[in-house]
C-alpha cells in the first residue's frame, strides 16, 4: 500500500455550476491503511452568502468565516498536502466537483478523476440495497459518532478514514498484523522452533506401559505399523 488522502468538504450548496462554493476542507493522511497523524484543515470564505439550509447541516455561518482566507489563498497548501496521492471521498463526484471548480477558478491544475476513490461506490458493492451514507456505515462498523453533532470537514474525514479501513478489510488486516508480529518475534528476529534441548520425562507408569504392550500384542500382533519402522 501507499500514501492516500481522505478528504471531505463543506459547501454552500450542492452544485458549483450554479454558484455554490466551498467553505471548509479537511484531509487525513493515511499510509498503508493507517492514519499518520498528519491533517490539513481550513475554513474558507465563499465570497457569497450561505443559505439557511446549508447552515443547518454544518453550522457554519458567514460571520464565522469573516476572517477566513479565500480558496485561492489556501490552494497551493492544499495541493502540497495532497501531493500525488489518491484522494478518498464519500460520494467522491461531489467533492471532486467542488475541489476542481475552486482550483479552476484560481488557475491551478485539477485533480484527475482517475485519482479519486469513492467509498460510496465501495460500500454499494459490498452492501447492495442497504443504506450506505457515512452515518449508516459508521453505525454498521460500530464507529462512534458521539463527537459529531453537525457535519464538519475534518471530523467527517476522520470518520471516513475509519470507514475506509473497514471497507478495505480492517479487521482481517489487524489479524494479519498480529500474525506477522508473532512470526517476526520482535526486535530479536524470527522465532525458530527446533528440537527440545532435553526430552520430557515419560508420564506413563510401568503398569500402563505393560498394559498397552499387552493390548497391542492381543489385538494387532505383528501387524502394528509402528513395529515395522
Amino acid at each position: 500500500m501507499a500514501r492516500e488522502i481522505v478528504l471531505d468538504t463543506e459547501t454552500t450548496g450542492f452544485d458549483p455550476r450554479t454558484g455554490d462554493r466551498m467553505i471548509e476542507v479537511g484531509c487525513i493522511e493515511i499510509d498503508d491503511l493507517l492514519p499518520t497523524g498528519r491533517t490539513f484543515h481550513r475554513l474558507i470564505h465563499p465570497e457569497r452568502d450561505i443559505p439557511a439550509g446549508a447552515i443547518a447541516v454544518h453550522g457554519i455561518t458567514l460571520e464565522k468565516l469573516r476572517d477566513a482566507p479565500k480558496f485561492a489563498e489556501i490552494a497551493a497548501d492544499l495541493l502540497e498536502f495532497i501531493g500525488d496521492a489518491p484522494v478518498i471521498a464519500h460520494n467522491a463526484s461531489f467533492d471532486r466537483a467542488f475541489i476542481n471548480h475552486e482550483l479552476g477558478l484560481c488557475g491551478q491544475l485539477l485533480i484527475e478523476e482517475v485519482r479519486w476513490i469513492d467509498t460510496l461506490q465501495m460500500a454499494q458493492m459490498r452492501f447492495p440495497g442497504m443504506a450506505n451514507s457515512l452515518d449508516a456505515l459508521c453505525r454498521r462498523f460500530k464507529i462512534s459518532l458521539t463527537e459529531r453533532s453537525l457535519h464538519g470537514a475534518l471530523i467527517d474525514a476522520r470518520l471516513l478514514s475509519d470507514v475506509y479501513l473497514e471497507l478495505k478489510g480492517g479487521k482481517a488486516r489487524s489479524l494479519e498484523l498480529v500474525a506477522r508480529s508473532d512470526e517476526t518475534g520482535g526486535p530479536d528476529g524470527p522465532r525458530r522452533h527446533g528440537a527440545r534441548p532435553s526430552p520430557l520425562s515419560p508420564r506413563l507408569t510401568e503398569a500402563e506401559v505393560q498394559a498397552h504392550a499387552a493390548f497391542v500384542a492381543a489385538e494387532l500382533g505383528d501387524q502394528a505399523l509402528w513395529l515395522k519402522a
